[in-house]
Formats: structure tokens, sequence, C-alpha cells
């Protein structure tokens, strides 16, 4: 906090649904504490800021600035890089900042087809010049300049340092003024580094429906099933990734039969949350005995994961970007056009 007059908050929109930069109006009439304790200083979502503003201001002129989206092109890093220069706390808000969140799906393929596919192949696509962007094209103006496209999607501290983490997708309000009540009272915060407003164990803690040791023989897509109340959805063949995600949300999911996504991370010394959540369904899933013949045995349990739709995009929804796979590897490497630093 500042230590004469006003706080100086900012925020930014990188790669993300933008439902963060919403959230912080949810805290309710706290917005009001906001106001009274900051000047908004950056927050082109809501107001005419431009980027010259910030260049122009002195470094660690804004005391807390909340980041939210993923680093997917030259733009994000570079505002990334500018907003650490000119924060004294900078926070990854949001699950795209701390994780990737579903814009570093996209390192499932390459930067090119995923511009194939949105410029050239959807079924909604008018394009018959078959026209895609370009960081450079020349117009009788001159030359135009976009930014470059990145072939991997980053959470925001693989590009630059990070103080705090709020994760969620969006976060709950009560963790948004968690972090705004501790800066404008200037109480001493937790180390750099921590998860803030989250909890410490997993969301089946915090999960009210019944648990017991069943297992399954196939798992079903929303639509397919309708749980039954009370009862664990993971234990009824719903997918639910609350075994392997910290709590804090309230298991606000889980408790309208919808399985927890994952949004909120993974528990403390977890290093790949999808890895985490792919031994909790191996664990529950209950096919032939012991002295079945080896090849019927797998081909039981390989028949129970065909059930599973999308692994990849199921497991690591929230965590592409933070996990050990980071990207997968096309046409023989992790690497291609336009690869971020």
């Amino acid at each position: 906090m500042a230590e004469k007059g006003k706080g100086k908050l900012a925020m930014y929109w990188a790669a993300s649904c933008g439902g963060c930069e919403i959230a912080v109006l949810n805290i309710g009439d706290k917005i009001l504490d906001v106001d009274a304790a900051f000047d908004i200083v950056f927050w082109p979502c809501a107001a005419d800021f431009k980027y010259e503003d910030v260049r122009n201001y002195p470094d660690r002129y804004i005391d807390l600035c909340l980041f939210n989206g993923a680093i997917r092109t030259s733009e994000n890093e570079e505002m990334a890089h500018l907003l650490r220069q000119k924060s004294k706390v900078l926070v990854a808000f949001g699950s795209c900042a701390y994780e990737g969140c579903i814009p570093a799906l996209s390192n499932l393929t390459t930067a090119e087809a995923t511009l194939r596919t949105a410029y050239l192949e959807s079924p909604s696509t008018d394009n018959p010049d078959g026209v895609l962007p370009q960081p450079v094209t020349q117009v009788p103006e001159g030359e135009l300049h976009i930014p470059t496209f990145y072939n991997t999607v980053k959470a925001l501290d693989q590009v630059v340092p990070v103080d705090y983490y709020i994760p969620g997708c969006p976060p709950e309000p009560h963790q948004i003024w968690a972090v705004l009540e501790a800066v404008i009272q200037g109480a001493e915060l937790p180390p750099p580094g921590s998860v803030i407003g989250a909890g410490t164990v997993a969301v089946c803690h915090e999960c009210p429906l019944e648990k017991h040791e069943k297992q399954i023989e196939r798992f079903y897509r929303p639509y397919e099933i309708t749980p039954e109340p009370e009862l664990c959805l993971l234990e009824q063949g719903i997918v639910c990734l609350g075994p392997a995600t910290r709590s804090g949300c309230g298991a606000l999911c889980p408790r309208v039969g919808m399985g927890c996504r994952g949004c909120y991370g993974p528990l403390d010394g977890v290093e790949d949350q999808g890895a985490r959540i792919l031994s909790a369904i191996a664990s529950v899933v209950g096919v032939g005995t012991p002295e079945e013949d080896e090849a019927e045995l797998e081909r039981k349990i390989e028949a129970v994961m065909e059930t599973l739709a999308d692994p990849a995009g199921t497991f690591y929804r929230f965590s592409m970007a933070r996990s050990l796979l980071q990207r997968a590897r096309v046409g023989g490497n992790g690497a291609g056009k336009g690869e971020a630093r």
C-alpha cells in the first residue's frame, strides 16, 4: 500500500474469457472499500487506459496488479514484463494466469493448426481467399503489425516472477477480497509464491456427498446419467477431479451434480494435477478378478477407460501449461513457429 494517499491498483486481461474481470465486481458493496483505498491506474476492460500510460509510470508505482489470463501472444508477454516492472505485488489472478487453463489446451496441437481450424476449417467460417492473420501486413497506409500468436501457451510465472496466486475459474468473491483487504489494511502478506484465498486439502474434504468404497465399471458424461443425490459423483461413474483439486470453493459444482473440473489447481506438493487425478480414477475402476487371464483383464480395463471421453482435455483442462507435459510433441518435437521464449 502506498505510504501516503490512496494505493494504486491495476488489472490486465491476457488470454482468457474475461470472467475474472467480471468476478471482481462480485465482492458486492466491498467494491466501495476498494474505491476508497485505491486509485485505478490501469484497467483497460473498464476504462480507456493506454499501454503508454503504464510505460510512463515509475517502476514499482503500482501497489497491486491482478493479472488474469495466460500468455498466448507476444502482446501478453510484453505486458507481463511491463506490469512486473511497474508493480510491487503481481498476482496471477484466476486459473488462466495460474496454470494456463483452457487456452493452454491448444498446447495439444500447434499454433498453425489452431489458426487453420479457426480461419479455414470451422463450419461457420466464411473466408474464401484463405486469409490467415500475419504479424506484419502491408496496407496502403504502411505496415500493419499485430501480436505474434505463440505456439505454446504459458502460465504467467513461466514468463515473469509472480508474488501470489489466486486460483479459480473465476476466483470466488471471498478469495478476491482476502487479497484486497490484506493490502488495504497493510496486513502482513504470506510468503511470496503462496496461493491465497484457497484451502490446503482436497475438494472432497468440503464436499457433503456421501462416500463409500464402491468401484465403477464405466464412466458417464453428464448428459448420460442423472446422478443420485447425496452420493459421491465419482462413485457413480461421473468424472470428478475433487480428489486432486485444492479446496476453498465450497465444492460448488459437486453440490449441484456436476463433477469438479479442477479449477482451483493442485494440492500443495503435487507437481502434476492430471497425473494425480489419473491415479485416483484408476483406483476406482472395478473389473475382473485376480484369477482372470491377464490379457482378458487388460481388455476389460481398456473397455472401461474407453468410456472416459477426452482424457487429456479432462485431466488437464486447467493445468496443461504447468504440468509435466506442458505441451504435446507434434511432428516429432514440442517446438514450432512462434514458439514462446
